[in-house]
């Protein structure tokens, strides 16, 4: 259902200048590149979508920043790669956002969620891929099929 390869990238945000240990540590970012593979199951299978997730200096106290480097037809993800997943949300309404107790993991999950828990449109991010979906199933099962073809594999 889901292979995850990882690398974690640790930029100063200062390369190639002489600063204290102090001022380098506070501009340090963690970046994770995940390839998120779906397989065997629903309108994704056979996509392999990649994922950028930015580990903020407060973290685990908000959440991670997570964007969707591959172009996808999706309803809860634009084509842009913003992401609408609720553990996401500092401030949930549901109450199934972000805690400091979550993890990464919790993350690649939710992440996941979104490609097998197809497809919940209570609150879509891209409504034309929820209406489309709404509106004619098979036109877009075609319609992921061809993003996939041209951008996810």
């Amino acid at each position: 259902m889901l292979t995850l390869a990882s690398k974690l990238k640790r930029e100063d945000g200062l390369k190639g200048s002489r600063t204290s240990a102090a001022a380098s540590d506070s501009t340090r970012r963690v970046s994770v590149r995940d390839r998120l593979l779906v397989k065997d199951e629903g309108y994704y299978q056979g996509g392999k979508f990649q994922f950028e997730t930015e580990v903020p200096d407060a973290y685990n106290m908000v959440p991670p920043k997570v964007k969707c480097l591959t172009r996808i037809w999706h309803p809860n993800i634009t084509e842009t790669g913003e992401i609408c997943l609720s553990l996401l949300r500092e401030h949930s309404i549901d109450g199934t956002g972000w805690a400091p107790t979550r993890t990464l993991k919790d993350v690649v999950w939710g992440l996941n969620s979104l490609f097998t828990d197809l497809l919940n449109f209570d609150d879509p991010l891209n409504i034309e891929a929820a209406e489309h979906h709404l509106r004619d199933k098979e036109d877009f099962r075609n319609k992921v099929g061809d993003y996939i073809k041209h951008y996810a594999r």
